[in-house]
């Protein structure tokens, strides 16, 4: 099969392509004065580049088609490797303004910028390249096939910049990554599955790129501790593998994240943030959100969340800063969730909700902050117009029925049609009538997965902003329901209903970690200065970034 012929390569070229009408777009907008704005020509050579250096097989080229000087020499191989990685890593780039990679030249990588070295892991009496620091460069260029030289990397910074096209598979070579940020970039295409392949992986930042589709549940049961998707193209549900996860930080936010929270999700003993602003998550909150002891942020607003808060949430006695502004929910506000130990702003505004106790209306403490604005509650000022509310709380969703409450999950009992009565048969000997014979009953029927609702209009917002988007256009919904039933439906027999109740809180659970990711276990080298203190990418760098 001819390279061109090859079903990968050709999904190469359309992921690398999308990254040339990305650049296209963007550039087209921006003023002919900017100084480093890429031309459509120049962001289309980027991309064909890209697509020459992928293998079809995902193997890498060999190092003989690399001439290197006789006059270099590398005190081992595995720097010598790592020149010829970084070198093709130079050649990828097609715009350096800050020229961060002009003393890039000769054997002694080890003094490249941005390029640091320790001792092998392995044989401390070797030095090799350990990492990769090229954060706020603004260099525009991709990843070439060759990073996959780089083998004793651990750490790869490149947040920032104008690197375009895909993550190549020559990268799952690197075993010993164990901080990857790309974030703040133009990388497109699915989840960079490469990822997966990193073993000791622990924190990863993709956000505010454009890729797409659905996230793999494998990623969840990786050792990660910190992991940022947001403000990129994912669309998908929220696997039910969350619940494995280790991570204490973790952000969806600004995607197109659908259906419900997972029921897993109590499980996770050791978060301490977790963000799904600006999706079209939906359906009433699960009870297991209450056994999250060691939240600290909890931000659900900007989706279209149903129905009544569960009582279970003021299993949250870490929780400093709760937003559930911009979504659906109705009933009353909990008043022992208004007064959780540490809660300091609690924000529930463009809501539904018709009654608020005190506790929620004049806080215990001056610094707490509590908004209820626009919602259903009698007296209190700035809420929505009876016209607004009437649709809404006139049919309100019974949470105990709602699949994402974990209501309605029970199996029916199956209806038994009557018994015919048999026909009389002549007589012919005197025996025992034939007996009926019975069908074993049919299976409960599945419920169908709900559709997700769609909000129209948002804007996009960055996690880290407390600015919110327009409220979302009401849509009452469909059904109305007998008021929330919060203990479910018995179990019916046979079969018996799957026990849905969540696993015992973990006692003693770990600290969380406030700021990912922790120094490395032993063994684990990186860069110094480099790892354990770290920042959120500044804000876009270009209009519609």
């Amino acid at each position: 099969m001819s390279l061109i012929d090859n079903p990968m390569y050709k999904l190469q070229r359309l992921q690398a392509f999308g990254c040339f009408l990305l650049f296209s777009s963007l550039f087209s907008l921006l003023p002919t004065s900017t100084t480093f704005a890429l031309t459509d020509a120049e962001a289309a050579y980027i991309a064909r580049r890209q697509l020459k250096t992928l293998p079809p097989n995902d193997e890498l080229p060999p190092e003989v088609e690399y001439e290197v000087k006789v006059s270099l020499t590398f005190s081992n191989q595995r720097l010598k490797k790592a020149y010829i990685g970084l070198q093709a890593l130079k050649k990828a780039i097609y715009s350096d303004p800050m020229n961060k990679t002009g003393d890039w030249v000769g054997a002694h990588v080890c003094n490249y910028t941005g390029v640091f070295c320790s001792e092998a892991l392995d044989d401390k009496s070797l030095t090799v390249v350990s990492g990769v620091d090229l954060n706020h460069a603004d260099i525009a260029a991709h990843f070439p096939a060759e990073m996959g030289y780089m083998t004793d990397l651990a750490l790869i910074h490149i947040n920032s910049n104008r690197f375009c096209g895909i993550v190549p598979k020559t990268m799952s070579r690197l075993k010993l990554m164990y901080e990857f940020d790309i974030s703040n970039n133009r990388f497109a295409g699915p989840f960079p599955e490469v990822a997966l392949s990193w073993p000791t992986i622990r924190f990863l930042d993709l956000r505010y790129n454009n890729f797409e589709g659905s996230i793999p549940p494998e990623l969840f049961e990786k050792n990660l501790d910190a992991l940022f998707l947001n403000n990129n193209r994912f669309k998908s549900t929220i696997p039910e593998a969350i619940g494995k996860s280790t991570v204490s930080v973790v952000t969806f936010a600004n995607n197109k994240f659908e259906g419900c929270i997972p029921h897993s999700i109590g499980k996770m003993s050791n978060l301490n943030e977790i963000i799904f602003m600006n999706n079209n998550l939906v359906g009433c909150f699960p009870e297991e959100v209450g056994m999250l002891t060691n939240v600290t942020i909890f931000d659900a607003s900007s989706n279209a969340f149903t129905g009544s808060l569960p009582e279970s949430l003021t299993g949250m006695k870490s929780i400093e800063s709760l937003d559930l502004s911009h979504n659906k929910l109705t009933g009353t506000v909990p008043e022992n969730v208004c007064k959780l130990p540490k809660l300091s702003n609690f924000t529930f505004s463009r809501n539904y909700f018709q009654n608020e106790p005190n506790a929620c209306q004049l806080p215990s403490k001056k610094e707490i902050v509590f908004d209820d604005t626009y919602n259903c509650l009698p007296g209190r000022p700035k809420q929505r117009s009876t016209k607004e509310c009437q649709p809404v709380i006139s049919q309100l969703v019974d949470c105990s029925k709602d699949k994402c409450a974990g209501g309605g999950r029970s199996p029916h009992k199956p209806k038994h049609k009557p018994k015919p009565n048999p026909e009389p048969q002549p007589p012919k000997q005197p025996h025992p009538p034939t007996p009926l014979h019975h069908h074993p009953p049919p299976p409960p029927p599945k419920e169908s997965p709900k559709t997700p609702i769609k909000q129209a209009g948002k804007e996009e917002v960055s996690p880290l902003e407390r600015s919110r988007p327009p409220a979302p256009p009401i849509h009452p919904p469909p059904v109305s329901s007998p008021p929330p039933v919060h203990s479910p439906p018995p179990p019916v027999k046979p079969p018996p209903a799957p026990v849905y109740s969540p696993p015992p809180p973990v006692h003693s659970p770990p600290p969380p970690v406030k700021s990912p990711p922790p120094r490395p276990s032993e063994g684990i080298h990186l860069p110094p200065n480099l790892g354990f203190q770290y920042s959120s990418p500044p804000p876009p760098m270009f209009p519609g970034y």
